[in-house]
């Protein structure tokens, strides 16, 4: 079965993000292409395991990291996932396959204060810094992802019932509420846009000045920029700020399936990711312990 009907598939059924559909062909057509040199075969869909595994041994000497290996074979699983339900192999290849070990990612959330200084930094004396203050102030308030930020729409903003509502992956929608303070910045970005509305706009929410939607590069170098002023860390992007913003709740006292819920994730396991960062205030907080203070 062809990699094109592969595709329709992912995005007309699964709904996938262009992005992701574009990197599941690349590492499809990547494979075919070393079965048709190493095996003379076009049609991926008959390989077995052990082939599988000497294209997976020949991306690990070439220097591929064992990350992008796993992501790599990801897509051919998710292929193959395909031909089954398509009824065009009985048996998965890599049904029994386990992943490469690999490191860690240790994402360091920015602290309270360097949030509280990017925020105190703004000017907001035109409608770029009034629109850059809000995306920043929505990222750390509501946990969004940089593409749901992007793909916010001026019909999502429910400012009557102080709700947002987000279209996360695979559209699953959740609603996340407004907090006072958001609302007043909001409306005076509404105000603003409103000025610079066009029939190009199409009704997203965070648009530029010349009424055309936000990008994921221009919204992540808005991060990038404003947070290198405040922050050493080595990686300042939309994604720390949906980090720091779990972890200063979960710090805070919040419930872990409440973070969940606003998180937009389907299960704990990738909401107690979070808890390494909350355990080290923990920590921090427990050595004030009396009893610490007079061992010390």
């Amino acid at each position: 079965m062809s990699i094109e009907k592969f595709r329709d598939y992912l995005e007309l059924e699964k709904h996938y993000s262009k992005h992701t559909v574009l990197a599941y062909c690349r590492d499809l057509e990547a494979f075919r292409d070393f079965c048709m040199d190493r095996y003379d075969e076009e049609e991926v869909a008959g390989m077995n395991y052990a082939e599988i595994r000497s294209w997976i041994v020949s991306l690990v000497d070439g220097g591929v990291t064992n990350r992008s290996v796993n992501r790599k074979v990801s897509s051919l699983k998710a292929y193959y996932r395909y031909l089954m339900k398509a009824g065009v192999i009985r048996l998965d290849p890599l049904a029994h396959h386990k992943a490469l070990k690999t490191p860690k990612k240790v994402e360091v959330p920015f602290s309270e204060e360097e949030v509280a200084m990017v925020l105190d930094g703004f000017d907001e004396n035109d409608f770029e810094s009034v629109r850059d203050r809000l995306i920043v102030e929505m990222f750390y308030t509501t946990g969004m992802r940089r593409s749901e930020l992007i793909g916010l729409s001026v019909s999502d903003i429910d400012l009557s019932n102080e709700l947002i509502r987000v279209k996360g992956k695979r559209n699953k929608e959740r609603l996340v509420p407004v907090l006072p303070f958001l609302k007043d910045r909001i409306e005076l970005y509404s105000t603003l846009r409103s000025a610079l509305e066009t029939e190009e706009t199409e009704g997203y929410f965070f648009i530029r000045e010349n009424g055309l939607k936000v990008y994921e590069n221009l919204v992540y170098r808005i991060i990038n920029n404003y947070f290198s002023k405040a922050s050493t860390k080595v990686k300042r992007s939309p994604h720390i700020l949906r980090h720091s913003f779990a972890t200063h709740l979960l710090n805070g006292g919040a419930d872990l399936n409440s973070v969940k819920e606003l998180l937009g994730h389907s299960s704990l396991v990738s909401t107690q990711v979070y808890t390494h960062s909350s355990m080290a205030e923990l920590k921090r907080q427990y050595g004030k312990h009396p009893r610490n203070r007079e061992d010390s």
